[in-house]
């Protein structure tokens, strides 16, 4: 019964924005790395940062610094992440696209209230989320699937071509971030999701 009021939660939540303008946020099975999304563009940071253009408080890292950041769980030691903010302890990194797009997805480590993401068209928000959006623990937890997982933001008809990260505190650690252009999910496959459990949505502020 408490799996099934959960359900009908998220279905509720469906169609509650599938008429409305609304950024729908999914999370990955726990133990996904990467994007689902065929066609997505995904920075690894294997090269660098791998934007048109990176700016702001951030760091190309590997593995751990006490007090300071931690490797996404599962990730291999020596392999490169982006941790914000660097090098003191409150910050944004400032992600230009270099073209629109509508999806954007990224493996989020350790999520924490304070961390923060936004979107940006020309200058002008679209939205932002914190940790407390994407995850009901959102503790920091190094090793949680609840705050180690892919997430997904769907912003239908709306674009953006710039992405901020930003943390008050130790840090907001990510890797393999995707983004592309896609047809806004439909109802049947928004249902679909809200029937597993697994979709969450807000409207989106009114600027």
């Amino acid at each position: 019964m408490k799996r099934f009021s959960q359900w009908m939660t998220a279905l509720s939540l469906t169609l509650a924005f599938t008429g409305a303008q609304a950024t729908v946020i999914t999370h990955s099975d726990p133990g996904e790395m990467h994007t689902d999304i065929a066609g997505a563009t995904e920075i690894d940071f294997g090269n660098g940062c791998g934007y048109a253009s990176c700016s702001g408080d951030f760091q190309i890292v590997t593995g751990d610094l006490s007090g300071r950041y931690a490797a996404p769980a599962g990730t291999e030691s020596d392999n490169p992440y982006l941790s914000v903010p660097n090098p003191v302890s409150s910050g944004t990194a400032v992600l230009e696209l270099g073209e629109t797009a509508n999806y954007f997805g990224l493996y989020w480590g350790s999520i924490d209230s304070y961390n923060t993401i936004s979107f940006f068209l020309a200058g002008v928000l679209v939205d932002t989320f914190t940790g407390n959006d994407v995850s009901v623990a959102a503790d920091g937890n190094q090793l949680a699937s609840a705050t180690n997982r892919f997430i997904n933001f769907f912003f239908g008809d709306l674009r953006f071509d710039e992405v901020q990260l930003g943390s008050d505190g130790y840090a907001f650690e990510s890797d393999n971030h995707a983004y592309a252009t896609v047809s806004e999910p439909g109802t049947l496959a928004l249902l679909g999701i809200a029937l597993a459990g697994l979709v969450m949505a807000r409207r989106r502020k009114q600027h």
